[in-house]
Parts: C-alpha cells; sequence; structure tokens
C-alpha cells in the first residue's frame, strides 16, 4: 500500500472513531433502550426534589400540593431505599415507569402519581357490602383507642381481628417501636399506637359520620365504605387520629410506627388506603 493510500485509511478510521464518539452518551453512560442515561437521572433528581413539594394534582375533588406525605408509600412500591434527592431513586422509579409503560423518564410527576395510586387503589377491598351478623367479633375495650368507646361499636371481621393480633405482636417483638406490652405482647393500656380507633359501622353509622363532617368529600368519609365490611380497620399513628389535614398527615407519615406499617402490614394481608395514614384494609 503507498502512502497516500496509507494516509486515506488512517482519515477515515479518524472520522469513524470521532463520529462513534459523538454518538455516545458519554462513558459509564451508554443509553439502554427505554433507560435514562446517567445525564438524565441527574436532572431527573433535581426535579423530584422540587415536585415532591410543588406536583399540583387532585385527588377526592380536592386539589394536593406535593407527594411528599406518600414518600414511605412510594419508596416501598419502588423497594427502593434511596432518599429522593439520590440517583437510585430516579433510576428505581424509571424501572418502575417502564414496567408499567410509562415514559421512563425517572421524574415522578403527575402521570405517575395517577398510575402508582391506581396501583394503590386496585389492590383495596372491592366487595363493600355490610358484612353479616355471624362473621363479626366483639373485640375487647383493651384494643381500642378510646376506652370508652361503645361495644356496638367495636365489632370486628373474625378474621381480621385475628391478622390484626398477629400484626401487633410483630410490632411488639421488634423493639426499635419500642411499644409498651404485657407479658403476653399485648399492648398495654397506655399505649395508644397501633389500638382502633375504627372497625365495623353500620351504613347508619356512616351517614350519622357523613352529616356531622360535611366537608370530607369521598376521600374522607366514603358512601359505599369499606368499613362496611369489618375488613378496614382504623389505627392509631400518630398525632391527631383521624385528621386529614396536611399537618396532621405529615406527623403520622413520619413515625416509626407508620413506617413499619408500610413495609411490614401486607404480610400480615393488610393494604393502605394512601390517603389516610390511619386506614388499613385487610384484603386476604
Amino acid at each position: 500500500m503507498n502512502r497516500s493510500a496509507i494516509s486515506i485509511a488512517a482519515l477515515f478510521a479518524t472520522l469513524l472513531a470521532v463520529a462513534v464518539f459523538t454518538a455516545s452518551p458519554g462513558r459509564g453512560q451508554m443509553r439502554r433502550e427505554g433507560h435514562p442515561v446517567a445525564s438524565d437521572l441527574f436532572a431527573a433528581t433535581s426535579r423530584n426534589k422540587l415536585l415532591r413539594n410543588d406536583l399540583n394534582w387532585t385527588f377526592g375533588g380536592k386539589p394536593q400540593h406535593g407527594w411528599y406525605l406518600y414518600t414511605a408509600l412510594i419508596s416501598r412500591l419502588l423497594n427502593t431505599k434511596n432518599d429522593v434527592g439520590e440517583i437510585g431513586f430516579a433510576k428505581a422509579l424509571a424501572t418502575w415507569q417502564k414496567k408499567m409503560g410509562l415514559p421512563a423518564t425517572g421524574v415522578l410527576d403527575d402521570q405517575t402519581l395517577y398510575g402508582m395510586i391506581s396501583n394503590w387503589q386496585g389492590a383495596r377491598l372491592k366487595d363493600r357490602e355490610v358484612a353479616p351478623a355471624d362473621r363479626l367479633i366483639t373485640a375487647p375495650i383493651s384494643d381500642f383507642y378510646d376506652a370508652t368507646r361503645a361495644e356496638e361499636l367495636r365489632k370486628v371481621d373474625r378474621a381480621t381481628y385475628a391478622a390484626y393480633k398477629r400484626l401487633v405482636a410483630a410490632a411488639v417483638s421488634d423493639r426499635s417501636l419500642n411499644l409498651a406490652h404485657g407479658a403476653h405482647g399485648e399492648l398495654e393500656p397506655g399505649e395508644k399506637f397501633l389500638k382502633i380507633i375504627s372497625a365495623f359501622r353500620s351504613r347508619e353509622y356512616q351517614d350519622k359520620l357523613r352529616r356531622e363532617s360535611p366537608n370530607s368529600g369521598s376521600a374522607g368519609l366514603a358512601v359505599n365504605s369499606p368499613h362496611f365490611t369489618g375488613r378496614a380497620l382504623d389505627l392509631y399513628v400518630g398525632g391527631e387520629p383521624v385528621d386529614s389535614r396536611d399537618a396532621n398527615r405529615q406527623v403520622q407519615v413520619e413515625t416509626r410506627v407508620y413506617k413499619w406499617l408500610v413495609r411490614n402490614a401486607e404480610r400480615f394481608g393488610f393494604r393502605p388506603y394512601f390517603y389516610e395514614p390511619w386506614h388499613w384494609e385487610y384484603s386476604k
């Protein structure tokens, strides 16, 4: 090969290398189909930190602001321990988005949030029929947050109550929760966390609650309530027991007991109502 041919070949090889380098997103950032590159994830992380508090969306006819109240549930859904401010969170989110057929941007926008809500809501009780009397038991007053709660308001579905007692026993055995308990693993009378606030409700009682709280909306007091089944339990997780104001829910979702429920309640058959940190439904 003459010198001229060698020069032309070398020039061609150089141009090819430049083209390949230019097309590449960078070392360690090769884009896999359907996945954002590292630079995209970095931008997504910044966006998530903003949207966590500022995203505008609606639920139950009410405007909502940010998704910070649902961070524990979101992390559980994504199976990640990464903080929202870490690239690992955006990466886990992109993986979940792709699985759900959503744009895998790693950004938790309104489309993605509604997809998550659909997932949570889809796992809740479908049958809302009023439980027959022979399926209900009367739980002891020691299991209730209100030590004066009337007997007729202490009805619980039999299987749900058994699962609740297993859940409480597991929580008591977790020393990180520091729950006051007796010799047999039962919650002490003075311990409020995980006590039952409300279980079975008749239609008449639910209607009464709705009349007393006309501004609660469908997100707070449903016309067709899962409490009719006796399989929905409101549990004390901190703050004001059933106050849905954002400031109160923020207190609740930061308690060790609530975070424990998010991680463990499903093992005992309980699923959350994402909007109310205190509300858990036995879905087995």
